[in-house]
């Protein structure tokens, strides 16, 4: 995730990390990775507009996202949510994964 925000922002958050919340859901915590222009609408009050605007490159670029994940889990991503705070300077990707085939018991 860090080299993909690198690649789309043109910079990388300074912490990151990813967790399973429970057996289908990967979180990952992304902080300080806003832009210089970023960070001025923030200070300015242009929250919607910053979002919106991380929102709209997010969403072009959903299948590299999805791809990191699935190449890492092995697992295809069913969903891919973005969300981020321009206070706290942190932004989160949730990925729903397919659950697991149930293997028979026998």
């Amino acid at each position: 995730m860090v080299g993909l925000y690198k690649e789309l922002f043109g910079r990388g958050p300074t912490k990151a990390r990813t967790e399973f919340a429970g057996p289908d859901i990967v979180i990952c915590t992304l902080e300080n990775s806003f832009t210089p222009a970023e960070r001025r609408l923030a200070k300015l009050g242009e929250d919607q507009r910053l979002r919106e605007t991380r929102m709209y490159f997010q969403a072009a670029t959903a299948d590299k996202f999805r791809e990191i994940v699935e190449r890492t889990t092995g697992r295809e991503v069913r969903a891919f949510v973005s969300g981020l705070d321009s206070d706290a300077d942190l932004c989160c990707e949730v990925f729903y994964l397919k659950p697991r085939a149930q293997v028979a018991e026998g």
